[in-house]
């Protein structure tokens, strides 16, 4: 792969710890959420982030798909995803995309959004690893 952007990131302490961006764009705490012993309060996680990745990152996939195709269309992604514990010990995530879109009809925007699993850099780099479900809404 030739790449056209390489991101950094360093964290220290994992999960109750402090990540930062080599940019300094990015500065903070990190700490597991209340609900898997952590103190809860203002702090992220990296489900947080990489839901927040993943959801941009799709979005862009989905515009993408829809320029290649002459549609105008607007839309809205929210990633949900969770972390829980494999069978065989150990933990792994499993993701719900909900995606709204306006401007087309149902099944030709589960069409777009399935074209745009198969672009996204996110959905490549988890398929086949990690459980990722599409749901489409039209408005």
């Amino acid at each position: 792969m030739e790449a056209l952007y390489t991101a950094v990131a360093t964290s220290v302490g994992g999960r109750t710890g402090h990540v930062k961006s080599s940019d300094g764009v990015l500065d903070f705490e990190v700490k597991p959420p209340k609900e898997m012993g952590g103190p809860g309060g203002p702090y992220t996680n990296p489900e947080q982030l990489f839901a927040a990745g993943y959801s941009a990152c799709f979005g862009s996939a989905i515009n993408h798909v829809a320029l290649k195709q002459r549609k105008r269309i607007e839309s809205t992604v929210t990633a949900k995803v969770s972390i829980g514990n494999k069978p065989e010990g150990g933990f792994m995530l499993a993701v719900e995309m909900d995606v709204e879109i306006s401007g087309m009809e149902q099944k030709e925007a589960e069409e777009l959004v399935n074209e745009a699993h198969q672009v996204c850099p996110y959905s490549n780099a988890t398929r086949n690893n990690v459980e990722v479900t599409l749901k489409v809404t039209t408005k």
